[in-house]
This record gives structure tokens, sequence and C-alpha cells, in this order.
């Protein structure tokens, strides 16, 4: 049975992923291809999809969390796997996937602010030489 919670967890974790990967994939690609400007956001970008995937299917699948189904928590027996605690992990696994990839995106959006705002800035100063050139 914990195979198969394992099977299950890891499952709906790359299912979300999945999503989450489509939802913001056009978004990403705009945002490296302004910052970046060239071939290699490409690149960037693929990584970072390959990076949401690892970041949901890591946060979603609790691997130290599921371990309470085959150690016994008392020295006694082991936690049972009932249809209330499927319903439970399948929930967090949800949850946390979409938590994990969220957090790693704030960071990324974060850089990527800091990142367009130094560009925004170069272009300014090149736009204001520019002008004072051509004067």
């Amino acid at each position: 049975m914990f195979i198969t919670l394992l099977l299950v967890t890891f499952g709906i974790a790359l299912l979300v992923s999945f999503l989450l990967v489509k939802i913001f994939t056009s978004p990403i690609n705009k945002i490296l291809e302004r910052i970046i400007a060239d071939t290699i956001s490409i690149a960037w970008s693929k990584y970072l999809r390959f990076a949401m995937y690892v970041t949901g299917i890591s946060s979603g699948v609790r691997i130290w969390q599921l371990e309470v189904y085959i150690t016994p928590e008392d020295g006694t027996s082991v936690r049972a796997l009932t249809s209330e605690r499927w319903i439970l992990e399948v929930y967090r696994t949800i949850i946390e996937t979409m938590q994990g990839i969220a957090w790693m995106l704030l960071v990324f959006f974060i850089f990527a602010l800091i990142a367009f705002v130094i560009v925004r800035v170069f272009e300014l100063k090149r736009k204001l030489k520019d002008e004072k050139v051509s004067d």
C-alpha cells in the first residue's frame, strides 16, 4: 500500500507541476527574452522549466512524512492508510507542489524585476546619451 501511495503522490506532483509549467512558460519566456535579449534565453527558459519540475515533485512527494506508513510510531504498530489519510495525502501533495513552485517563481520574479530595472536604467542612459550626441 505504501508503494501505491508513493506512486500516486509522485504522479499527482508531476501532473500539478506539468500544469503549472504550461501556465507559466509564456510569461517566463517573455521575461527572459526581454532581460537577456539573446538566444541563450531559450536555454534559461528550459532550465527554469526543469527546476519547476524538480521543485514541484520534491515539494509534493514528502518522503520524510510518508515514512510514518512504514515505520512504527511507538515501536508497536505502523500508521494505517485509511481512505481519510489517502485524501489528506493527495491534498497535501497538491498544495505542497503548488507552494514549492510558487516560492521558486517568487524568487525568480524578484530577481527578474531587479534585472529588468537595471536593463531599463541602461536603456534610458543610452537614449539620453544618443539624444545629446544628436544635438
